[in-house]
């Protein structure tokens, strides 16, 4: 129930939020499907994309300014955000370097007001941190934190986790072994079709429309449609003839989502603490005395480095840096001045850091939690006609799905979702036949855990075997 309430007054939220925003005048006609060719959809169907056009805005009318030079720009080789430019939209990531995320991508792992955090603070991971990335034979970094295509219309459709952007038509599953179901593509590829949550799908590539204008007859003028791309969201509002060479060329198709939770399957994001779109739709306080190194709002892993950055951006003067463990203060350091200061903790539970003025005052304080997270495979190779367990255990977090992905098949990608029961037991199981006959030798593991401030992840590998 609290769930849906949830919705309900993020709905709200999200239009006033966003009713001035730069999109276009399609932004007033969104949600009109009172003409055209899907006139028996039902309110259900209409909530739900309602939704998917307002929670695609959070993302990409989103406005931030770089208060550093250091932010790599992913694709551009060597290119970075500039200090003090003004961007509208979350930046381009994945995160992912040799077969490793280092990262954490906005709306599913952080929090947007952690990235906006993490942008206001010149020595955040935003600015300190490169991953690396290789193009068409040339070198390059990309940011820290940021989404994908399919990040985003997975964020925008309400699911708890990516869904990669192959794994989102009816042939998701690759030779029918597990295909996506409640999508079909849609017949005719026109925009006089098109209705607000439709994907556009083309190899590596995902789109949504989130936004119909019509004529005084009812004839489909302009498609609005939202995609990540580098190096932020783009949204292009493009009038019905543009529209339709779009879908018809390059290998693209626009399907329809018929049924929004058969498509989701198990990946709805009101069984998580994650995406949290009250939250991201919020103006968020960000603080001016100091700031984590990853933002504010956030996990770390016990015995991470957590720097802190005491800025005083007002110049009212610093006296002591205060952190608690919960009501128990942990440490007060004294403060000369302005500057960095760097700590590891060895105990998990939700922390805050805040400053003790030199007038006495106090400081707002940054929140963030210390966490652990630990799993194995109960063996050491496994067969796709077995079932198999995976071991875990998780301290001030709840592990919450495990993400599989095969190194020899690219569609095999599969999802396993933990649940109260498998946690009080700490093993989860993953089921006979979910692998398919692709998925031989390297599979590697993710295992994902949940707190109140986001998520982290460990990683494994394990082998199949015939």
């Amino acid at each position: 129930m609290a769930n849906l309430i949830r919705y309900a007054s993020t709905v709200l939220l999200a239009a006033f939020l966003f009713c001035g925003g730069r999109a276009s005048a399609a932004d007033g006609a969104a949600n009109d499907r009172s003409e055209g060719p899907l006139q028996t959809e039902t309110d259900a169907t209409a909530a739900w994309q309602a939704r998917a056009a307002d929670y695609a805005k959070i993302m990409s009318q989103v406005k931030w300014t770089p208060v550093a030079e250091g932010m790599p720009r992913q694709w551009a080789r060597g290119l970075f955000f500039e200090q003090g430019t003004e961007y509208t939209g979350v930046p381009y990531s994945n995160q992912s370097h040799e077969g490793r995320n280092y990262g954490r991508t906005i709306g599913f792992e952080i929090f947007l007001k952690t990235f906006l955090a993490a942008v206001e603070n010149p020595h955040s991971v935003l600015y300190t941190e490169k991953i690396p990335e290789r193009r068409r034979g040339r070198d390059g970094y990309k940011s820290y934190y940021g989404k994908v295509c399919s990040s985003f219309t997975s964020y925008a459709l309400q699911c708890g986790f990516q869904f990669i952007a192959r794994q989102h038509d009816p042939h998701a599953g690759g030779g029918g072994r597990h295909p996506r179901e409640g999508i079909i593509r849609v017949d005719p590829q026109s925009a006089q079709a098109a209705a607000v949550g439709d994907l556009i799908q083309h190899p590596g590539h995902t789109e949504i429309v989130t936004g119909i204008t019509r004529d005084a007859e009812g004839i489909v003028t302009h498609v609005r449609v939202e995609d990540s791309r580098p190096p932020t969201v783009r949204t292009d509002n493009r009038d019905a003839a543009n529209f339709d060479r779009h879908i018809t060329s390059g290998g693209r198709a626009l399907y329809h989502i018929t049924d929004l939770d058969a498509w989701r399957g198990n990946n709805r994001a009101e069984t998580f603490r994650f995406p949290d779109y009250e939250a991201d739709t919020a103006t968020p306080d960000i603080n001016r005395v100091l700031l984590l190194c990853h933002g504010d709002w956030i996990p770390y892993f016990r015995g991470q480095t957590v720097r802190i950055n005491v800025m005083d951006r007002d110049g009212r003067g610093v006296r002591t840096l205060v952190i608690r463990r919960g009501n128990t203060v942990v440490e007060e350091i004294a403060l000369e001045g302005t500057g960095i200061i760097e700590r590891a903790f060895d105990v998990c539970g939700d922390y805050t850091a805040h400053v003790v003025m030199r007038d006495g005052s106090l400081s707002p304080a940054c929140e963030f939690a210390v966490c652990d997270l630990e799993f194995r495979p109960a063996v050491t190779e496994v067969t796709r006609n077995d079932t198999w367990d995976i071991e875990f255990n998780a301290c001030n977090m709840d592990a919450v799905y495990v993400n599989l992905r095969s190194s020899a098949n690219e569609h095999g990608i599969y999802q396993v979702v933990i649940d109260d029961r498998n946690r009080e037991r700490g093993r989860v199981t993953i089921p006979a036949g979910l692998l398919q006959a692709e998925d031989t030798g390297a599979l590697r593991l993710r295992l994902f855990g949940e707190n109140r401030y986001g998520r982290l992840h460990r990683q494994t590998a394990i082998t199949v075997v015939e």
